[in-house]
């Protein structure tokens, strides 16, 4: 620190904690539940179905992509659309879940038990927001 000018040891940025404060996840869903998300003010998932007993939220975007693009975006339940949400989850609510990997290396999740979803919904932190959409043609 020595020999560096006290101008700029006064204007430099924190370093990034090593235990950060939230997690960034992601969500695929369909035009039903966005919907009912945006019905909460973009700040909760709605409750899960009866033969829905697990929520899974996903670790990247390529991976929510994935899932919106090849299964909400070619149902005809969905009407052939398909999103990708992104929001923030605090990390000390998410540490008592372990990571999923279902697949090949990028398709990572949690499996929050439906029952906990009201928690996790509490500790979320700012908006669930759509990053993208996807919508396949019906000709």
């Amino acid at each position: 620190m020595e020999g560096i000018p006290t101008a700029w040891l006064q204007a430099r940025e924190p370093l990034p904690k090593g235990d950060r404060e939230t997690i960034t996840l992601f969500r695929p869903t369909g035009p039903k539940e966005l919907a009912l998300i945006k019905e909460s003010g973009d700040r909760e998932f709605p409750p899960r179905l009866p033969e829905q007993p697990i929520f899974y939220p996903v670790l990247n975007e390529e991976y929510a992509a994935q899932i919106a693009r090849n299964w909400n975006a070619a149902s005809t339940d969905t009407g052939y659309i398909g999103y990708v949400t992104r929001f923030q989850v605090r990390t000390e609510f998410l540490s008592r879940y372990s990571v999923k990997t279902v697949g090949g290396s990028i398709h990572q999740e949690y499996w929050i038990p439906a029952e906990d979803l009201p928690e996790f919904n509490r500790n979320i932190v700012g908006l669930i927001e759509v990053i993208s959409e996807f919508r396949q043609s019906t000709t």
